[in-house]
């Protein structure tokens, strides 16, 4: 074990497994340091959708490939990240930078320490990209709370985050096709991304471009 912190969600750890790190919360293994292909894909095809310039919000920094995707883009203008839990944030100032590429240190990253789906609805702030990495996909959330973002009122909160012509990604760990099609009646065309993994069903990422609705 690497560190181990209480939180107000109970027990979060950051453990060695050989050469690589794992998160793990709560006894629930959430990620680790090995692949990171689809988390990647998922900030990459959002960026290919989105102007020069343009904002993106991450959701969930998780082991940092996301936000390490999108700081070696020269498109976005501003790269926003929630996540809930301070301690990952400070993991990724020491012990996960590298995994990060010291993405904290890049003028263009705002850090949001918040839980994504009360900001969401707070916030009045819009994003050409919006990519949600938080949970192990729309079908299998690390809290309960956290289906919000993945039923109608949430999909229609985060259409109401975008812009005009702006792109929705979300990781999942299976298929989900009930939200695929959640997906398309609220927010718009869908693309769907599997990336193949060693063990068990690849990896998807959905991609929805908001409609002219």
């Amino acid at each position: 074990m690497v560190e181990r912190v209480m939180t107000d969600r109970g027990e979060l750890v950051l453990r060695r497994h050989a050469e690589h790190l794992e998160i793990i919360s709560n006894g629930v293994f959430l990620m680790d340091t090995r692949a990171g292909a689809s988390e990647r894909l998922l900030v990459r095809e959002s960026l290919r959708s989105m102007p020069i310039g343009g904002r993106i919000l991450i959701g969930g920094l998780g082991v940092g490939f996301s936000l390490a995707e999108a700081v070696a883009s020269p498109v976005p203008a501003e790269i926003v990240v929630v996540e809930i839990e301070p301690a990952i944030v400070d993991w990724h100032r020491h012990t996960l930078a590298a995994f990060s590429e010291h993405a904290l240190d890049d003028a263009r990253v705002r850090i949001v320490t918040d839980d994504i789906v009360r900001w969401l609805s707070t916030t009045d702030e819009v994003f050409d990209a919006i990519c949600l990495d938080v949970d192990n996909g729309p079908d299998w959330t690390v809290f309960h709370h956290n289906a919000a973002l993945y039923d109608d009122d949430g999909l229609t909160l985060l259409r109401e985050r975008l812009t005009d012509s702006g792109v929705l990604a979300a990781w999942s760990a299976a298929a989900a096709p009930a939200y695929a099609a959640r997906l398309a009646a609220t927010i718009g065309p869908v693309t769907t991304h599997r990336v193949e993994v060693p063990r068990g069903e690849p990896d998807v990422v959905y991609l929805a471009r908001r409609d002219g609705r």
